[in-house]
């Protein structure tokens, strides 16, 4: 059973969604609707499923209906028709009550605009949902402090949002989310109002905290280098409908139509293919190996060695995290790697 199953949703926004339904169902475009009847086609049998651990990306341009779906998994939004279940539960069953108890200790939401209370200190602000939950003093901002100082904002707990940065009140959004522990984090565009070297710096963070913490996460972007640098599976969503969904890989070297194709055709693969991506497994690796090595992460992108392995010419050797021998990435794995018009073969066995 999948974490998060979102199964034929339509979201219709308009005075009589159900009358119209039929005819989103046979097939009328967006632009149809809108100008036969006055409505607005949010989603259009849409149907994902998120598992365990992973972060699921859905990304689209603006009026794609990515932060519509996502709003539909808390049920801050209805479906028209279609069933969305967490964990097991349907959304759709729950009365007033469990659905307050369901946001509360099942899921955390990150927003674009940070949502932080002006009045409220930073610890404060981390340790609000905590505050709903029924958590004495103590024990909230002795968890406060923990998320604080793992989004690197230790020393900074009893400052007020206006005295810092964007990227540090999106850290505090952050830090207000992993706090109530909850398994399944929303995060709405939570990015998106950063400048660009703080969004990179909050992705790789992102990175980092999820390799520790294995959340469950739905993360809405319009940025392609975004979602291909942080999905472990990516949705594609064009006029509210799911136009492709796979790993990043599978969107850049198979894209499903040309809306998709138009997204990646000027990708920088450096920055979104990892080395455990192009890597040849140890076992199977026959090549000659450069007296110069150099060891990687697995997770490391290639952008991120590739000025070195320029310089000195050596053969990279692909590590996990205890220092394990994975993989050999050589010269021709890399100029593959790199090269826009070429078979994805070397990407098989890796995935």
């Amino acid at each position: 059973m999948s974490k998060i199953e979102i199964k034929n949703v339509y979201k219709i926004f308009g005075e009589n969604p159900e009358k119209i339904l039929p005819m989103v169902q046979k097939g009328a475009t967006k632009e149809e609707i809108l100008e036969e009847t006055g409505h607005t086609i949010g989603l259009d049998n849409v149907s994902i499923n998120v598992e365990e651990g992973e972060t699921f990306v859905c990304m689209g341009l603006s009026g794609s209906g990515k932060s519509t779906l996502i709003r539909h998994i808390n049920r801050l939004i209805d479906p028209t028709s279609g069933q969305v279940s967490v964990e097991g539960t349907n959304v759709m069953e729950l009365n007033e009550k469990n659905l307050i108890d369901f946001r509360r200790h099942r899921m955390s939401m990150v927003f674009q605009r940070f949502g932080l209370f002006p009045h409220k200190t930073v610890i404060q602000n981390v340790g609000y949902g905590l505050e709903v939950q029924g958590k004495k003093i103590d024990e909230r901002n002795k968890i406060a402090m923990e998320k604080i100082e793992a989004v690197g904002l230790n020393g900074f707990e009893h400052q007020y949002p206006n005295q810092l940065s964007g990227g540090m009140q999106q850290r505090v959004g952050l830090a207000r989310a992993l706090a109530t522990n909850t398994s399944i984090m929303l995060m709405d565009e939570a990015f998106s109002a950063l400048d660009p070297l703080i969004r990179s710096d909050m992705q790789k963070q992102l990175i980092d905290l999820q390799a520790q913490l294995k959340k469950t996460i739905v993360f809405i972007t319009h940025d392609l280098d975004e979602s291909l640098r942080l999905g472990d599976h990516i949705g594609i969503l064009n006029d509210g409908k799911l136009v492709q969904v796979g790993t990043p890989i599978d969107i850049i070297m198979n894209p499903a139509d040309d809306y998709v194709s138009a997204f990646v055709k000027d990708v920088n693969r450096a920055k979104v293919i990892k080395a455990k991506i192009i890597m040849v497994s140890a076992n199977k690796f026959n090549g000659s190996k450069n007296i110069n090595t150099i060891k990687v992460n697995e997770d490391s992108f290639i952008d991120e060695f590739l000025p070195k392995v320029c310089l000195t010419q050596a053969t990279i050797e692909v590590v996990d995290k205890s220092g394990n021998i994975k993989g050999y990435i050589t010269d021709k794995e890399l100029s593959t790697a790199l090269t826009k018009n070429h078979s994805n073969g070397v990407f098989k066995s890796q995935k």
